[in-house]
């Protein structure tokens, strides 16, 4: 089976019992931006049942190069993510941790090129500070849900907009539970 048919099983499940996922476009989106960072380390705070990790752990295949780090709180989340991974092939590619990521993630050793936070909104801007001094000096960081999102995590935006290259990319999605929403993309520049 392909990796895009797996990633469309999956598109299809988080639909039907609307587990929250980034959605093709935004998904494609991350694509590229892991292509253009060429990322060694990748670390994602909201793995789900692994819609996103898929998208990024086969931009990392295509590069032939890099690793995923995930966290997800849910346990049997986790499993199913796993699952998918294997599925797909990718497995060999990604590291998953289950737990609270605030905590977990102060365990990750760097550097950090790509940080991806999809997960609880206020929990950004703990993951980030638990991190941030294992990020690369041009680390790229993309938060999901930065418009529906914007009240809880706006320390996070506040931090990230003050201390980096910072801007919003907005998507019109298909997806019901969020039709239009941005990802914050950051670039930490050599700070």
């Amino acid at each position: 089976m392909q990796i895009a048919d797996i990633i469309a099983e999956v598109d299809a499940e988080c639909r039907l019992r609307e587990v929250r996922m980034l959605g093709p476009e935004k998904a494609a989106r991350l694509a590229e931006l892991v292509r253009e960072a060429k990322p060694g380390l990748v670390v994602e705070v909201g793995t789900a049942i692994g819609y996103s990790g898929l998208w990024i752990a086969n931009a990392l295949r295509e590069l032939g190069r890099g690793r995923l780090i995930t966290f997800e709180l849910e346990p049997d989340r986790a499993a199913e993510a796993g699952q998918n991974f294997k599925r797909a092939g990718l497995d060999h590619l990604i590291t998953q941790h289950v737990g609270d990521a605030r905590q977990e993630i102060r365990g990750v050793v760097g550097p950090i090129d790509l940080l991806f936070l999809d997960g609880g909104f206020s929990n950004y801007y703990p993951c980030l500070i638990n991190v941030r001094e294992q990020l690369s000096p041009n680390a790229m960081l993309v938060a999901d849900n930065a418009g529906i999102g914007a009240a809880e995590m706006a320390d996070y935006l506040e931090y990230a907009r003050r201390n980096y290259d910072s801007h919003s990319e907005w998507f019109e999605t298909d997806l019901s539970w969020n039709p239009k929403d941005a990802m914050e993309v950051s670039f930490a520049r050599g700070q």
